[in-house]
C-alpha cells in the first residue's frame, strides 16, 4: 500500500469534495475526507488537485479540512461471513450499524465488511509442499447450511504451501503460507481484498449455452435467460419491475443471489429484506437468505455510494462464480445508478451528453455488463463458474428511447418489455409478448433430458407465438366488425390465445403453487393448451359450431392447470384425454 498523503479541501459542491496538495495520488484512490473521516474515492486528478466523490453526505464539511489518501483502491473485503449479510453500497453491514448506532447511521463509520471476531472451521484439501497458482482452491469453510465456501489462492500468487493448517480461524487468521520463486512469504487468510472497478480474473469465457430456470413461464419458455447472460428488465412506474426482480431472487436456478437496491424506494427494499428471511429455499427447504447477499442503497442513502453499489454487488458476485458456483445478481434499478453518474458528472462540471448524462454513460453501462458470463476458473480443480446479471430501467415516463434503456439494449441478450397496458389489465408479469425478446432461445431444449419432449417444447412455443401474432393482427378487425365477421378457424385463434395470456403468460406471484413453475410442468401446460387447439380445429373442420367448443367443461381444467402441484403434474396429462373425449362428443353430434 502507497504512502498516506494529506491535503487540503478547498471546494465542497454535494457529493463531491476538491482538494489541493494531492500529488501522488492515483485515480480511484480511497481517501478519507474532513474532520469526521467521510469515506471518498479520487475520480479526477489535475496536477496535485483532485476531485472526490464523497460516499457519505458532505453537510458541515468545509475549505481547510484535512484530506488523507489511504493509497488503496474502493475494495471489498470477500470471505466467510458475505452470505446472509445486508451491506450498504460501500459494503458496510447495516445490521451491525444498527446494533452499534441505532436507525441512523453516523458519518465517518467504519465497521468493517466481515466480522472479525467469529471464528470459522477451515478444512484445507491440500497438503503442505503442494505447488499451488492463483485461483486454487485450498480448504472450504461451511459458511451456511446451502453454501460451501472455498478459500482461494489470490489470483496474482503461485509458488509453494507451507504450513497448511486445520481448525478454527477468523478471517485476519492465517491459514496458510505461499512461498513464491523468489523466495517470498505471503500469509493466506481467508479473507482477500479486490477492488471492485476491476474484473476478476478468470482463465477463459465459455459461451452462455444453458438456460437459467426462474420458474417464470413468460421467461422460461419464450423469453429464456441464459447462466451467464445478461437481461434488463425496463418498464414505467407501476409495471411490476421490483415484482419480477423479487421473484427472480426467490427462484432462479442459482447457488447464490446477490441483490442490490441501487437506489431504489426504501419501502420497496424494506420488502425485500423483511420477505427474504422468511422465504424457503425451493430445491433444499432452507430459508432463501443462505445462499444470498442483499445491498441495501436507498434513494435516500448518499448519492455517490449509489454509483459505487452495483460496482460492490458485482465483484461480491464474481467471488462466488470462481469458487465454481452459479451466480445471479439482481440490479434495480440501473436508471437510478445512471442518474447518481449525471449528478456527480455535472458536479464535476462535465460536458454534457443526451439528457444530460455524461458522454461515457454507454462505456460505464457496457463495462459492468460485460463482466457477466459463464467462465472457466482460475487453478484447480478444474471448474466452471456462471454469473448472470438482471438489471431493471426505470425510463421516465417508460419511454424505450430513454439514453439508459438505449445504451442497456446495446450490450444485454434479453429484453423483457413491461408494457403499462397490460398492467392496467391486472396481467402480471406485464411482459410484452410482441416486444420482448430473447438470443438465448436457441438453448431451450437443452433444459430437457428426454429429447422428444425437448423438440417438442421448441415446435409448441413457436406455435404459440405464431397464434400470438396472428391475434394481434386479428384484434383489429374484430374491433370493428365484431367476432361472428371472421371465419371459425380465427375465431379458435382467438380463444386458444386468450389461454395462452390467461393460462399461461399469466401468473401469480402471491400464490404458493402459482408463483413458481418447474420446466416440465411448464411443458405440459403449453402442451395441453396447444392440444385442445389442435382439437378444436379438428372439430370446426367438421363442421362443430365454436361456442359449443368453448362451453366445454374442459376449459375450466385448462384454465386451473397452473394451479396442479408439482407433486400432481400428471393430472395436467389426464386433462388432454378429457379434450379428446369431448371433442369427439362434439364430432358425433355433428
Amino acid at each position: 500500500m502507497a504512502e498516506k498523503r494529506q491535503g487540503t479541501i478547498i471546494k465542497v459542491a454535494g457529493p463531491v469534495v476538491r482538494a489541493k496538495g494531492m500529488g501522488g495520488a492515483r485515480m480511484y484512490d480511497v481517501v478519507r475526507v474532513g474532520q469526521q473521516n467521510l469515506i471518498g474515492e479520487i475520480v479526477e486528478l489535475h496536477g496535485d488537485t483532485a476531485n472526490i466523490q464523497v460516499y457519505e453526505d458532505t453537510v458541515s464539511i468545509g475549505p481547510g479540512e484535512p484530506v488523507v489518501n489511504t493509497g488503496a483502491p474502493l475494495s471489498v473485503e470477500l470471505g466467510p461471513g458475505l452470505i446472509e449479510s445486508i451491506y450498504d453500497g460501500i459494503q458496510r453491514p447495516l445490521d451491525q450499524l444498527y446494533k452499534a448506532q441505532g436507525e441512523y447511521i453516523l458519518r465517518g463509520s467504519q465497521l468493517p465488511g466481515l466480522n472479525r471476531e467469529k471464528k470459522w472451521q477451515f478444512n484445507p484439501i491440500i497438503e503442505n509442499s503442494s505447488e499451488v497458482t492463483g485461483g486454487q482452491i485450498i480448504g472450504e469453510v461451511q459458511e451456511s447450511t446451502l453454501l460451501l465456501h472455498k478459500i482461494m489462492i489470490p489470483a496474482n500468487l503461485s509458488g509453494k504451501i507451507d504450513g497448511i493448517k486445520q481448525g478454527e480461524f477468523t478471517v485476519e487468521e492465517t491459514v496458510a503460507v505461499v512461498t513464491d520463486k523468489n523466495g517470498n512469504s505471503h500469509d493466506i487468510k481467508l479473507m482477500q481484498k479486490w477492488p471492485v472497478r476491476q474484473g476478476r480474473t478468470v482463465q477463459q469465457r465459455l459461451a452462455p449455452n444453458k438456460l437459467l430456470q426462474t420458474g417464470q413461464r413468460v421467461i422460461d419458455t419464450f423469453f429464456p435467460i441464459a447462466k451467464g447472460g445478461t437481461a434488463c428488465v425496463p418498464g414505467p412506474f407501476g409495471t411490476g419491475k421490483t415484482v419480477v426482480q423479487h421473484q427472480l431472487a426467490k427462484w432462479v436456478d442459482a447457488d447464490v443471489v446477490v441483490y442490490v437496491g441501487c437506489g431504489e424506494r426504501g419501502n420497496e427494499m424494506t420488502d425485500v429484506l423483511t420477505e427474504f428471511p422468511e422465504l424457503k429455499d425451493p430445491r433444499s427447504g432452507e430459508p432463501l437468505m443462505r445462499r444470498s447477499v442483499l445491498i441495501a442503497n436507498t434513494s435516500d442513502m448518499p448519492v455517490a455510494a449509489r454509483e459505487a453499489s452495483v460496482y460492490t454487488g458485482i465483484t461480491i458476485a464474481e467471488y462466488f462464480r470462481d469458487m465454481g458456483y452459479t451466480v445471479a445478481m439482481m440490479a434495480d434499478s440501473t436508471s437510478r445508478w445512471a442518474e447518481a453518474m449525471r449528478e456527480i458528472s455535472t458536479r464535476l462540471e462535465e460536458m454534457p451528453a443526451e439528457e444530460g448524462y455524461p458522454a461515457y454513460l454507454a462505456a460505464r453501462i457496457a463495462s459492468f455488463y460485460e463482466r457477466a458470463g459463464r467462465v472457466e476458473c482460475l487453478g484447480s480443480p478444474k471448474r466452471e463458474g456462471a454469473l448472470s446479471i438482471i438489471g431493471a430501467v426505470s425510463p421516465p415516463g417508460g419511454d424505450l428511447s430513454d439514453s439508459v434503456v438505449q445504451a442497456t439494449l446495446h450490450v444485454v441478450k434479453v429484453f423483457w418489455s413491461l408494457m403499462a397496458n397490460l398492467a392496467q389489465q391486472r396481467h402480471f408479469p406485464a411482459i410484452d409478448w410482441l416486444t420482448s425478446y430473447s438470443f438465448y432461445k436457441q438453448y431451450l431444449s437443452e433444459s430437457f433430458e428426454d429429447k422428444d419432449k425437448a423438440n417438442d417444447m421448441v415446435n409448441l412455443t413457436q406455435q404459440a407465438m405464431e397464434l400470438l401474432e396472428q391475434e394481434a393482427q386479428l384484434a383489429e378487425i374484430v374491433r370493428l366488425v365484431g367476432s361472428e365477421s371472421i371465419g371459425a378457424k380465427d375465431r379458435m385463434t382467438l380463444e386458444t390465445t386468450k389461454s395462452i395470456r390467461e393460462d399461461f403468460l399469466h401468473q401469480n406471484a402471491f400464490h404458493k403453487v402459482d408463483t413458481y413453475t418447474s420446466i416440465n410442468k411448464q411443458y405440459e401446460i403449453l402442451k395441453t393448451i396447444m392440444h385442445f387447439h389442435e382439437k378444436g380445429l379438428s372439430a370446426v373442420t367438421a363442421d362443430a359450431d365454436t361456442k359449443d367448443i368453448f362451453k366445454l367443461s374442459v376449459r375450466e381444467e385448462i384454465a386451473r392447470s397452473s394451479y396442479v402441484p408439482e407433486e400432481e403434474i400428471e393430472k395436467i396429462v389426464g386433462i388432454r384425454n378429457t379434450i379428446e373425449e369431448q371433442i369427439e362428443t362434439l364430432k358425433v353430434g355433428v
